[in-house]
């Protein structure tokens, strides 16, 4: 390749680049949390308004501030579950290390929008 294709060519991938990386900055961190498959993992049960692929074991994460008034309940239901549902499937993210706090909390507010 010539040496003016091949600087083309690196500032075609670098922008590329910048370009993925720039509509993955604009995405709300709770969102990219959520329908993160290493993190949150949300859409793995849950039906999520601008999710691609959801499941169908938990109920449809819709209406969340009418749902949930005091965000405290949901943020508790993210952390653990297991306390208010023993029964339940959902992984008790917050107890086994897998959500922070502060990503919990990105998620609340995420939600708080669906």
């Amino acid at each position: 390749m010539r040496p003016g294709r091949k600087a083309a060519a690196a500032g075609v991938l670098f922008l590329g680049a910048t370009l993925a990386q720039s509509a993955y900055a604009q995405t709300p961190a709770g969102q990219a949390l959520a329908f993160d498959r290493a993190k949150g993992n949300c859409l793995t049960c849950h039906d999520i308004e601008g999710g691609n692929a959801p499941g169908n074991v938990g109920p449809p994460l819709a209406d969340m501030k009418r749902r949930f008034p005091d965000r405290k309940e949901l943020a508790a239901v993210i952390f653990d579950e297991t306390r208010r549902n023993p029964q339940t499937v959902m992984p008790p993210f917050g107890r086994n290390l897998i959500l922070t706090k502060d990503e919990i909390e990105s998620i609340v507010d995420f939600l708080y929008t669906r």
